[in-house]
């Protein structure tokens, strides 16, 4: 709470205005059961008709007065935790943003969208309602109590001994209470991450007919999640019932002793009526301390979970004084490069030099390390031993948004945003010209499919650019890259989805890019015959390297790979002969 504290204290002079209100409210209800007491003892038993007129005006101007100050407390208290929960939400998201792909390959969407909204969103309660309720219950107290034994002190200690005892059972609650809230907000996130799952996957879902089996695995964490809520309405069963009797006993206590006071004349019957006032205001903060515990056990929770991530460091990050080349070009350098990801060597003793405007095609089998040597490129990831440097500069003495802003990747997994098709394709930049825009869109080979759309470049694709085929996501994918303009650009397997004349003509458009230094990971000769290098990676390692012509002369590995795709040509052409 200590850290949320820092946040409240940015708008201090918000929260302070409400908390004025909210004492003015407090001081005109302290007087409201005195003026009650006088009405007994003066008005009705005394028969001073004189003095009502006076009395009730003063109670109609008392009662709009409170609902004037709780108006104000109640809404400004709202706004105040509305704000604070944004910044809190806001620098959440900032943080996410900065957290490397590491930290993404072992946490859920699910669990950080469960932090981002539903978490927050019980600080903002925390914040609208317990800081007002705590200090108001604290005041009520206080003053409450100084005023029991204003009237008699005698009947005052009968009231407060009650008090230790509902302190002790609240103490208990909250720490039991606030185990269950841990558990119910962990569940909270994984069951978010089932349903996020499944609606993303949908389409793999009814491919499948495994409709019945997610239903099952989401009732499960549903059912975990009902479990907890119930142990949850357990531990309030237990408490919530202790602390309404010993606060009802409390005015058990003032209307026995109280009256036989009365009978006894040691108080009159205003003072007790009146004493029953400020008694109710006693305890009608202890009866709201099941529920503030309640509230504050679920804030708590939920800040401990937001902070966790807040407090996750980025492992990759830009260094205080950077190193940054004069110049960009896209000279990209490897040197003896490997690199381990959780605890298993990926890539080992790789080197390379790709010179600017060069074109270096990777091939492999899956798993064999082709997409880590392109992710370390821009730092999404660090390489343990051995050094990168573009434009001489080592990656890791560099600017990192700045190495990033030069480089331009179509990764393996296309994602489209829910959003038009040029607001897709100009993610990547600022701003553009229009004639840069379409000259990305002709060489990507998009115009082709979006001049038979009604609204063109304006149409909204769905989420992950449903709608589209997979060749389609491809070229909007590789414009986007394109617009960019980098001096670095990396096609990573970008051209799988695509027929075989589109290949070639998009292959033909980036080649024509003398200025961009690339990187082509492929499987299809195709794609990567016309590159100045073509490495062949086997287990992290590079075990061929050299041109098409090349690597076809050394009938090696490559050439295997060569024969075993074209021989289907070869097979028609001695059918011709």
């Amino acid at each position: 709470m200590k850290r949320i504290a820092k946040y409240v204290l940015n708008y201090k002079v918000l929260f302070t205005i409400p908390l004025v209100a909210m004492l003015t409210f407090i001081a005109l209800d302290l007087i409201q059961p005195y003026i009650i007491g006088i009405i007994i003892d003066d008005v009705i038993e005394g028969g001073d008709m004189i003095l009502l007129n006076s009395l009730i005006l003063a109670l109609l101007g008392i009662t709009i007065g409170k609902a004037i100050f709780i108006y104000v407390s109640e809404y400004l208290f709202e706004v105040a935790g509305a704000k604070t929960s944004i910044d809190i939400r806001e620098d959440l998201f900032n943080h996410v943003q900065k957290l490397p792909f590491n930290y993404f390959d072992g946490t859920s969407t699910g669990e950080i969208m469960s932090r981002t909204t539903e978490d927050v969103n019980k600080i903002w309660m925390g914040l609208g309602f317990i800081i007002r309720f705590m200090v108001e219950n604290i005041v009520y107290f206080t003053l409450a109590s100084v005023m029991l034994f204003r009237y008699n002190w005698q009947l005052a200690i009968f009231t407060l001994a009650v008090m230790p005892i509902m302190g002790k059972v609240a103490f208990t609650f909250e720490k039991k209470i606030g185990k269950t809230f841990e558990k119910i907000s962990d569940q909270n996130a994984k069951l978010n991450t089932a349903a996020q799952e499944n609606l993303a996957g949908i389409r793999l879902v009814k491919a499948f007919a495994r409709e019945r089996y997610e239903v099952e695995k989401f009732l499960t964490e549903n059912d975990k999640y009902y479990r907890y809520n119930l142990e949850h309405a357990n531990v309030l069963s237990k408490y919530n019932p202790i602390l309404e009797f010993l606060s009802n006993f409390t005015l058990v206590i003032v209307v026995t002793v109280g009256g036989n006071f009365v009978i006894g004349e040691q108080m009159s019957t205003g003072d007790l009526v009146a004493f029953n006032g400020y008694a109710m205001m006693l305890v009608w903060p202890l009866r709201l301390m099941g529920w503030l515990t309640n509230v504050l056990a679920e804030c708590q929770a939920s800040a401990k979970k937001i902070f966790k991530i807040m407090d996750t460091q980025p492992n990759i990050t830009s260094p205080k004084n950077s190193e940054n080349p004069n110049e960009f070009r896209g000279h990209v350098i490897f040197e003896n490069v490997s690199f381990k990801h959780k605890g298993k060597y990926i890539l080992k003793n790789i080197s390379i030099n790709a010179h600017p405007g060069s074109t270096v095609a990777i091939m492999g089998t899956t798993g064999s390390g082709k997409s880590s040597i392109i992710n370390l490129i821009g730092r999404f990831y660090d390489c343990t031993q051995g050094t990168i440097k573009v434009d001489g500069v080592d990656v890791k003495r560099m600017n990192l948004n700045l190495l990033r802003s030069n480089i331009a990747v179509v990764m393996q997994d296309t994602f489209l945003f829910s959003d038009t098709l040029r607001n897709n394709i100009s993610f990547g930049v600022e701003t553009s010209t229009e004639e840069e825009f379409y000259k990305a869109c002709q060489d990507a080979m998009v115009t082709e499919f979006v001049d038979d759309m009604q609204a063109g470049f304006e149409t909204v694709v769905g989420e992950r650019g449903v709608g589209l085929s997979g060749g389609q996501k491809q070229r909007v994918a590789i414009a986007r890259a394109l617009l960019k303009e980098s001096k670095i650009l990396i096609l990573d397997d970008a051209t799988s989805a695509l027929d075989m004349e589109t290949e070639f003509n998009i292959q033909r458009s980036v080649e024509n890019r003398k200025e961009m230094t690339k990187f082509i990971i492929a499987h299809r000769i195709s794609a990567v015959k016309n590159a100045d290098e073509i490495l062949l990676i086997e287990d992290g390692k590079v075990i061929e390297r050299g041109n098409h012509a090349n690597l076809l002369h050394k009938k090696g590995k490559y050439y295997e790979i060569y024969k075993e795709q074209f021989k289907d040509l070869d097979a028609q052409k001695q059918e011709v002969v």
